[in-house]
């Protein structure tokens, strides 16, 4: 009974929320458009991200190379998402700065370290995460 009234509720709350409309599957998948131009923008337009991708392609080339087990895959798309994640959002962090303080700022320059820090912090616990794997793997295989 608990479950049901949570559904309702959560069903009320998307109606009041969109304006009374059904769900739509078509609505729902136009809703990708605007995050796909935003992952477009970024690639295109931010050359860090770049870096990561080749990053990420040089671990799954690994990972191929050395036949690493599922878990191994688990932490190695893991750190590949949470990087390319951070990036992106870092990207969106900084256009927002730049946009309600386009003139020189110390705490908006603050905050633009701040975003780029949590991206540097999760690629170099990714490089660890990625040299704990492989490196037994080379060695083993002499590679």
């Amino acid at each position: 009974m608990l479950c049901q009234n949570l559904l309702n509720l959560g069903y009320k709350y998307y109606a009041m929320e969109n304006d009374g409309k059904k769900f739509s599957l078509h609505a729902r998948i136009a809703s990708f458009k605007p995050a796909i131009h935003g992952i477009k923008f970024v690639l295109m337009n931010e050359h860090n991200i770049r870096i990561h991708l080749g990053a990420a392609l040089t671990a799954i080339i690994l990972g191929f190379i050395f036949n690493i087990g599922k878990v191994e895959w688990l932490v190695i798309l893991l750190c590949i998402g949470l990087v390319m994640t951070l990036e992106v959002l870092n990207s969106a962090v900084e256009k927002l700065v730049d946009l309600v303080s386009p003139g020189k700022n110390e705490k908006a320059r603050l905050v633009k370290d701040i975003a780029a820090g949590a991206v540097l912090i999760a690629a170099v616990i990714s490089l660890i995460a990625g040299l704990i794997i492989f490196i037994p793997h080379a060695i083993a295989t002499g590679k």
